[in-house]
């Protein structure tokens, strides 16, 4: 293992410093930094084709840099990714299945090939974990794309990697199906795994990460805690008993309202460049404010800033 460089932060299980990737004349990404700690789930966000893939696929050691290094668990991915992918667990955003092979006889053989401590209880283990035990037996090829995503998660948690890297890792799963995973991933971060995520579900980001990275063009935007990010933009929905003209206006005056839209049944849609939830509080009270809530609040910060781009 190479020691950590000068610069790094030995607490940090990611570390990326200046990370390019070049095909001819395209920067697929172009310059990140960022890290990830120990235990921290990370959602790394970005619009389709913005760099987010070609940049797990170096953390996970399944692609070269161009320049720039990338450090997992104090590894260098570039010198050392066999080294790395011992340490990762990896969900790319189609999960490299053999569809002619049962589900167990699948996870045994990636069991295997990582070199599992115990493979077989392992196989068990996750299987478990996962909720395959309904399709255990059958062949992967006759699996609903849901269950086939369940699949991909199990075969990159069977050697019990520090560090997961899962791009998409909700597609194709119903809601109750994306619940369980998020306790599963919640789970493993409470026993200091290290996750960083790919999503288009912002939020499935709000629910269960603590931080959040925005790419575009192959650039970071954007980083920082969900919550910080949270009051950097707000919208917030309420629903009265009764609604009248007045709310509407009185709602439209409060300072930094940019728009307000009456969506039906006494519910209002209020969006601001700051946080009014006291104000719109306050003035919904005497009309018989039923709820409100903020309103999505990382989308509205992640569209403007790729729309920026756009």
């Amino acid at each position: 293992m190479r020691a950590v460089p000068g610069g790094i932060n030995p607490a940090s299980m990611i570390e990326v410093d200046q990370l390019t990737k070049v095909y001819g004349a395209t920067k697929a990404i172009d310059g990140l930094s960022f890290t990830v700690g120990k235990g921290e789930i990370v959602g790394f966000l970005g619009p389709n084709g913005a760099g987010k893939s070609t940049t797990m696929r170096i953390l996970a050691g399944a692609l070269g840099a161009t320049s720039g290094r990338a450090l997992v668990g104090g590894i260098d991915v570039l010198e050392n990714p066999r080294a790395v992918k011992e340490l990762v667990g990896y969900l790319p955003e189609r999960p490299p299945l053999y569809t002619e092979m049962t589900v167990r006889a699948y996870l045994r053989f990636a069991a295997r090939i990582k070199s599992a401590n115990d493979p077989a209880g392992r196989v068990e283990k996750v299987i478990e974990q996962v909720g395959l035990e309904p399709v255990a037996h059958r062949l992967i090829e006759h699996l609903s794309k849901g269950y086939r995503q369940r699949v991909g998660i199990a075969q990159a948690l069977v050697h019990e990697p520090k560090v997961l890297i899962l791009d998409e890792p909700a597609s194709g799963l119903d809601p109750a199906q994306r619940v369980q995973i998020r306790s599963l991933v919640r789970g493993l971060a409470e026993g200091d795994t290290t996750v960083i995520l790919s999503t288009h579900v912002l939020p499935e980001v709000e629910a269960i990460c603590d931080r959040v990275v925005i790419i575009d063009q192959g650039q970071i935007k954007l980083q920082g805690d969900v919550h910080d990010l949270e009051g950097t933009g707000q919208a917030v929905s309420l629903v009265v008993a009764r609604f009248e003209d007045a709310l509407r206006q009185t709602l439209a005056a409060i300072e930094g309202v940019q728009k307000v839209t009456e969506t039906g049944k006494g519910r209002l849609h209020v969006s601001s460049d700051r946080d009014i939830r006291e104000e719109v509080a306050r003035v919904a009270v005497p009309f018989g404010l039923l709820e409100l809530r903020s309103q999505h609040q990382l989308e509205d910060v992640f569209i403007r800033l790729t729309k920026e781009d756009a």
